[in-house]
């Protein structure tokens, strides 16, 4: 009997979840429509609406890795969106891998590639980006584009500028460390990173410094989630994240699929085999894992 109602219950669940994804409104939007001359990298920006009533008044900002594609976050962001979040995963200049600066005997090097996709600064020799096509103005526009088309949008622009302490800055791999590079600049929500970041200068045997300073949004709202077997190196992730996070240890604890999360953790591991261990991370069967972060994330 016991098991009979587990399973009616789990199908419940499944059955609500399913429901939610189907009631999630997506759009899809070229840069040049946001702000004339803003040219298409590779796919348009993808926004997604949670469905009505399963609103939780803030928005999450996904941030594809190196070449990634905003189209190829629908999955990703449709979980979001159908545990009530706005989720935008923005089209923007991420065609130089993080990784060209592992090896420089420039310590400022992550610092200036960072700064020149995000604010347009023309500080980095690895990266060429203006101010116009630079990851803030890209969000920027975007957003208030979407606010003109759309009520529900308009609570996270005010005067053509973005309500930073709305937002919940995500990414993936070259993502993760530009969604913590926004925590060092503005105060958000919470900072989600998945695979990432890459900022550690091998030369200097430690993580880059934009990491290690003091950012605007608390240390305890970033999270991470990592591959044990990740190929660009998960000591050197993890000695990243606990820069970012300010963690003077190592603070990880281990998640597998249909295993409950234990609490109290910022940085969640994973060493389940897939071919793809950099991407696994992205992976539908850890939903409760991102639920997880966010909702801890979001919580202080």
């Amino acid at each position: 009997m016991h098991k009979i109602k587990h399973h009616v219950l789990v199908l419940s669940a499944l059955l609500s979840s399913a429901v939610s994804q189907a009631q999630v409104k997506f759009r899809a939007v070229t840069p040049g429509e946001t702000q004339e001359g803003l040219r298409m990298v590779h796919t348009p920006h993808l926004a997604a609406e949670p469905a009505a009533g399963n609103n939780r008044h803030q928005l999450l900002v996904m941030i594809p890795g190196t070449n990634g594609k905003a189209a190829d976050f629908r999955t990703i962001d449709s979980c979001f969106a159908a545990m009530g979040y706005y989720v935008i995963t923005p089209d923007y200049i991420n065609t130089v891998i993080t990784t060209a600066c592992s090896k420089s005997e420039d310590s400022t090097c992550f610092d200036h590639f960072r700064q020149e996709i995000m604010f347009g600064t023309a500080v980095s020799d690895k990266v060429e980006v203006d101010s116009a096509n630079s990851l803030v103005n890209r969000v920027t526009k975007l957003l208030v584009y979407l606010a003109a088309q759309d009520k529900g949008w308009r609570e996270f622009v005010h005067n053509g500028k973005v309500q930073w302490d709305k937002v919940i800055a995500a990414g993936h791999s070259q993502g993760a460390g530009h969604a913590a590079y926004f925590g060092k600049q503005f105060r958000l929500r919470g900072v989600l990173m998945f695979s990432g970041p890459q900022d550690y200068l091998q030369y200097f045997n430690a993580p880059a410094h934009w990491q290690r300073e003091r950012g605007r949004t608390p240390a305890n709202r970033y999270y991470a989630f990592l591959h044990t077997k990740d190929p660009f190196n998960y000591q050197y992730q993890v000695a990243d994240v606990s820069a970012v996070s300010h963690q003077a240890g190592t603070d990880t604890t281990m998640v597998q699929p249909g295993m409950p999360v234990r609490p109290g953790k910022s940085i969640l591991v994973t060493d389940i085999d897939r071919k793809d261990k950099h991407g696994s991370t992205l992976g539908t069967e850890f939903t409760a894992v991102w639920k997880y972060m966010i909702s801890s994330a979001t919580a202080h």
